[in-house]
């Protein structure tokens, strides 16, 4: 126990320190506009919220809702509903969303294999979906009279054909165990004294996400804390730097610390005070710490390959 307390790396509060990130948090009662908003914490029911947010600001919209499951949420908990109640709910605040998001605005929804189907109803009403991301949430020790369940989906949504997508920015960098060579060079992947690698498109099954816990420096005591490797893959594809990311169920920040450490505006929404304070404890720390796990030389890597971040150098030759 003693050696995992000396390396616990999880982002808490002090008293000193809430009382002085609190100052920093917004509250909305009035119309505003963009610059009063921009890069900053909203601390307040989100139906409260958006209704004083302006129009078409958003060009890319991250949700991480609560999934429908009983779940504590520090001061405030999820109770589980009937499907069709969820539904309702869902579309309560979806539904007022769409004004804020930008003709070519691209939405991430995130949820689990049994939320996913009230995403996917609701979602298409207002949006075109292009694809359903799945990842795996490899953490757990398992379920005794079940599949263990360590998957996640990321429905990926446009509001229209006029969209971005920079495949060139979120490419894999893989181990190839196969080399094949023409000419006896190698064919599409680049050796180097830590191994032989090759930059592969991205799919929509990622294998190479790390679930944030006690030894890592992003980790919270949020109980749903996405990575930041996660949210550095869908800002990188569908936003540009200076564009603005919006997540409407900020938690302890993760969004907002990625699109500011990859040079995008962010905006956030988090009824919980404390862990709103955490988004900007971590926001602060971002200004000297703009490093993301897994992800470096401007490319993503497979989960546990990165060696020396500063050794490797990435190569664009290959594609697939």
């Amino acid at each position: 126990m003693g050696k995992q307390s000396s390396i616990n790396k999880t982002i808490t509060l002090t008293q000193v320190e809430k009382r002085a990130y609190k100052k920093k948090l917004i509250k909305l009662y009035e119309p505003v506009k963009l610059t009063k908003i921009k890069n900053k914490t909203i601390n307040q029911d989100l139906f409260t919220a958006i209704e004083h947010l302006p129009n078409k600001f958003v060009d890319l919209l991250f949700i991480d809702p609560p999934y429908n499951m009983n779940k504590k949420f520090n001061t405030t908990s999820f109770k589980k509903m009937a499907f069709e109640d969820y539904i309702d709910w869902f579309d309560s605040w979806l539904s007022k969303l769409v004004r804020i998001l930008k003709p070519t605005a691209s939405i991430y929804i995130c949820g689990d294999y049994i939320s996913s189907l009230a995403i996917y109803y609701v979602g298409v009403k207002y949006f075109i979906l292009r694809n359903r991301i799945v990842w795996e949430r490899e953490k757990g020790r398992g379920a005794k009279y079940n599949w263990k369940n360590n998957t996640e989906d990321i429905w990926y949504f446009t509001m229209s054909d006029d969209y971005k997508f920079n495949v060139d920015d979120v490419k894999l960098k893989k181990k190839v165990i196969a080399p094949y060579k023409v000419n006896g060079q190698p064919k599409d992947w680049e050796k180097s004294i830590e191994g032989n690698f090759r930059l592969t498109h991205p799919s929509n099954i990622w294998t190479d996400i790390t679930v944030p816990f006690w030894s890592m420096k992003e980790n919270t005591e949020h109980p749903t804390q996405k990575p930041e490797k996660l949210l550095a893959k869908i800002i990188l594809a569908s936003s540009n730097k200076n564009d603005l990311v919006f997540d409407p169920f900020l938690g302890s920040g993760t969004t907002s610390v990625v699109a500011k450490k990859l040079k995008r505006n962010y905006l956030g929404i988090e009824i919980d005070e404390t862990f709103a304070c955490v988004a900007e404890k971590r926001l602060a720390l971002a200004d000297k710490d703009k490093s993301i796990q897994g992800y470096s030389g401007e490319v993503f890597w497979e989960r546990n390959s990165l060696i020396d971040q500063t050794r490797i150098k990435p190569s664009r030759k290959s594609n697939e």
